[in-house]
């Protein structure tokens, strides 16, 4: 939008976990290819990481977690979401080189209070920028420890990710994996207290991993059930009773205006393979639905009063509003030698307006004004959509 306001598009998007940029050109989302994840090896995976996470965390926080048996499951945003707090603590660890996809941890706000509290030998610690790398830190010692059992089978090497991020978001904000993933549950114990860490991996790399491990996949699967593409075969099959025309032709069969000189025996011939197929779904003991593609509704950039009532979802969420006078880069050493009376020379002209950032996202420039002793800020300009990328870089 040329105001640079949030168009309802895009909060429509967020609300139902749709990146902007995952809306095609007709406003419908795009559908991505099935997966096969093996929840059975990666939960004996979750088994034996279990206990190298248990002694990481005392060890940095000088405590005695316990650690429970852990539980890995797959399924999607909403189901997530229903697990979660209103408001969590979350670290993005992508896979950035010898796995693919999504990958973040997830936590209680308490339960990352708690890490910082005891990391830093301070009751009840803000969940400031600093007590986040503090949680950084403490989730990458994990990563690392996945890293090293991953390469040891052998199938993947050069694994890498991404520096962890942690943010302090609601939880509607946070960036979860789309379509199916797997999502691993450590349930932990300290002084009668218990907590969760969670750790979601995209789909992708979910099935890469349980593949490295030994997992079936597909119709090989332990459970016995049938994946999703083999039910799109079945169904393929079921559903049409007989071929397509086009197929038909290309493997031999007659075409309709020849379907007259055909003989009695060639007539019972297509009668017989008709049967045959009808009778593999009934011997199957399945009565397969006739699926079809779900049709999204084309997002219209007029909105309704209707979607209107969509933001108010949203509308009594707290989000931190910091105003920034400047900023400025020193060396370690020059770092260690301030003291009291040390001038920092910030990267702003004496008058030039400051920014303006919510949830540390620039939104708006202003001037800085003082309102019965206690300073203020004056919005003096709002950024476009382009401006708010400029600034993040």
């Amino acid at each position: 939008m040329s105001d640079g306001a949030i168009s309802q598009d895009e909060i429509d998007a967020l609300l139902s976990g749709v990146s902007v940029d995952g809306l095609n050109s007709s406003g419908q989302v795009g559908g991505a290819p099935s997966v096969h994840i093996d929840t059975t090896v990666l939960q004996n995976f979750a088994d034996e990481l279990k206990t190298p996470l248990m002694e990481n965390l005392n060890k940095m926080t000088g405590a005695s977690f316990t650690a429970d048996t852990p539980v890995v499951e797959t399924l999607d945003r909403d189901r997530l979401l229903a697990k979660l707090p209103e408001v969590v603590v979350d670290v993005l660890a992508d896979f950035s080189k010898g796995l693919s996809g999504d990958h973040l941890y997830i936590m209680a706000p308490e339960f990352a209070q708690k890490i910082v509290s005891l990391m830093n030998k301070e009751d009840n610690a803000d969940l400031d920028d600093m007590a986040l790398s503090v949680i950084s830190e403490a989730v990458s010692t994990h990563t690392n420890d996945e890293i090293q059992a991953l390469e040891k089978t052998g199938k993947l090497s050069g694994i890498e990710c991404n520096v962890p991020t942690a943010r302090n978001d609601p939880k509607a904000m946070i960036r979860i994996p789309q379509n199916m993933f797997a999502l691993f549950s450590y349930p932990l114990m300290l002084d009668g207290q218990g907590y969760t860490l969670w750790e979601a991996v995209g789909g992708e790399a979910a099935e890469q991993i349980s593949k490295a491990l030994g997992g079936k996949t597909g119709s090989e699967r332990q459970d016995g059930t049938l994946s999703a593409a083999d039910m799109s075969t079945v169904g393929n099959m079921a559903g049409g009773g007989m071929p397509q025309m086009s197929n038909m032709q290309q493997q031999g069969m007659p075409q309709m205006g020849n379907m007259q000189n055909m003989g009695m025996a060639q007539m019972g011939g297509m009668q017989q393979m008709m049967g045959m197929q009808q009778g593999m779904s009934q011997n199957m003991g399945m009565n397969v639905p006739n699926v079809q593609a779900l049709q999204y509704p084309i997002l219209q950039g007029n909105t309704t009063g209707g979607e209107q009532g969509n933001i108010g979802l949203i509308m009594d969420v707290y989000m931190e509003m910091t105003v920034e006078l400047g900023r400025t880069k020193k060396q370690i050493k020059d770092i260690l030698g301030m003291g009291e009376g040390t001038i920092i020379e910030l990267d702003k002209l004496a008058g030039e307006p400051v920014d303006i950032l919510v949830n540390h996202k620039p939104i708006a420039k202003g001037e800085v004004v003082v309102i019965d002793e206690n300073f203020g800020v004056r919005v003096t300009e709002i950024l476009s959509s382009l401006e708010r990328v400029t600034e993040l870089h």
